[in-house]
């Protein structure tokens, strides 16, 4: 990604004055006083952007205050949590107003009772574990960055490694209030585990990247926090092995927390990068060109073992050339290894970074038919993956911008056509959009750009997220 950013035109002194009689004039910035930080987020393509203004509200009333202005002014808008997307959503229009929550970061009820906790759009991951361990509870959405905020882990519907087991966002977030671009302030679902009452605003929210309306507080479902925890690693002779694995781990009714599978250049990257060393006999490590990585947890001690040799046994009648139980640092430091592997594969030089979603019994074809795609125009696809609900998770090793924009474009197709998506839990943001919008069907989108005139009359939030866009080549 190009440090080089692009910058906007000066800002209207008109429109500077209501924001800042809005949150005041302390908690607004522009110019050069908005840090490069805010210019981009994790994503390794696309050019970072300098906006033009910035503000920190401090309520949700401040942030629809905002929302209305910038609407009444024509300024696009992008929230902003802790900017730790991979898909370019939270880069900010080069005239437009980032609306950052870094003052509305309180944990504001947990109530064991009803086991959920009611956070601010601010609050990070870490945060709310934080604050549900003493209760012996846990908000299950782990994506792999602790330091992601709630807020931004609901515009994109993040998922993670538990979701095998726990579901994605729109499976734990109960409710939400909301700011909307007409100034109003809007509450959907509650601390409820159902409802069938009208429609269901909640979960078009969760999902839509910013581009319908700012999360602004957030009531999240929470479990027991797990006394006892295993990890299993098997390892393979290659990747479909693997995938037949899969379905047959998820028979056996165990109910693994975690299901993942990584390759062998993955393995390697992560192991190094972390300095992971797990103890794999050096002939199994030669064989070996894929793994399966197994959580299982359990308040109690009994079931967990059983579960454990259960799998055991069964993983070696699937051909598995070793299975390694793991507890304890061990155990930990391989999930930890497996939750950085992005930044592995950033610093091993990857060009882009895809999650894209298929059908689990598809994923050996899916696997086979964009391997083939990235050999034919000499590219490279590495990477690891959620096994259990077939998110693939691939390093794209392509230098040519062109050339790896047709290649994506190919290996989505390829994903639709076996019935999956081209994101899982990434999002579209400013990176995938195109190619959605491209591949999509077109009465879907239709309904979809409705969706978007009823929130958004006046196309302020995050314009080109989600919809629109083109395509390269």
């Amino acid at each position: 990604m190009s440090t080089a950013p692009l910058a906007g035109t000066a800002p209207d002194p008109r429109v500077l004055d209501r924001f800042a009689a809005v949150v005041g004039s302390a908690h607004v910035v522009t110019g050069d006083r908005i840090g490069p930080d805010y210019h981009h987020d994790e994503a390794l393509v696309g050019t970072p952007v300098a906006p033009r203004y910035l503000a920190r509200p401090a309520t949700a009333e401040e942030t629809a205050e905002l929302l209305a202005v910038a609407a009444a002014a024509q300024v696009p808008v992008t929230a902003r949590g802790a900017g730790t997307g991979l898909s370019g959503a939270c880069r900010p229009a080069e005239d437009g107003l980032i609306i950052s929550f870094e003052r509305m970061a309180a944990v504001l009820d947990i109530d064991v009772a009803n086991q959920v906790a009611v956070v601010q759009p601010g609050v990070t991951l870490a945060d709310l574990d934080a604050a549900t361990s003493p209760h012996g509870l846990m908000y299950t959405v782990f994506p792999g960055e602790l330091s992601a905020s709630i807020g931004g882990t609901v515009g994109t519907n993040a998922g993670g490694m538990r979701a095998v087991r726990y579901g994605v966002t729109r499976h734990n977030v109960l409710g939400l209030q909301a700011a909307l671009p007409s100034g109003q302030l809007v509450r959907t679902g509650g601390k409820l585990t159902k409802m069938s009452t009208g429609y269901d605003l909640t979960q078009l929210i969760i999902g839509s990247e910013g581009t319908l309306a700012l999360a602004t507080e957030i009531t999240v479902r929470l479990y027991p926090r797990p006394a006892h925890s295993a990890t299993l690693m098997a390892v393979f002779t290659d990747l479909p092995a693997v995938m037949r694995a899969v379905p047959e781990v998820l028979r056996t009714g165990v109910a693994p927390t975690i299901l993942e599978y990584l390759d062998t250049t993955t393995m390697e990257a992560i192991s190094r990068a972390q300095d992971l060393e797990l103890g794999i006999a050096p002939e199994v490590r030669a064989a070996a060109e894929a793994y399966l990585v197994i959580g299982l947890d359990n308040r109690e001690r009994a079931p967990l073992d059983t579960g454990i040799g259960l799998l055991g046994e069964l993983l070696d009648t699937l051909g598995a050339l070793d299975t390694y139980v793991l507890e304890g640092n061990s155990a930990r430091l391989l999930i930890e290894a497996r939750e950085k592997a992005f930044w592995s594969a950033k610093a091993s030089g990857a060009d882009e970074i895809l999650d894209v979603v298929v059908p689990r019994a598809a994923m050996p074809e899916f696997f086979d038919g964009a391997t083939a795609l990235a050999r034919a125009v000499d590219a490279r696809l590495v990477g690891c993956g959620h096994a259990g609900d077939g998110n693939v998770h691939m390093a794209v090793y392509c230098r040519d911008d062109h050339t790896r924009e047709a290649l994506l474009h190919r290996v989505f197709a390829l994903a639709i056509e076996l019935g999956g998506a081209i994101s899982g839990e990434h999002g579209l943001g400013r990176i995938k959009t195109a190619h959605f919008t491209a591949l999509a069907d077109p009465v879907a989108l239709a309904l979809m750009h409705g969706i978007k005139q009823a929130f958004d009359p006046a196309g302020i939030l995050n314009p080109g997220v989600v919809l629109d866009g083109k395509v390269l080549g």
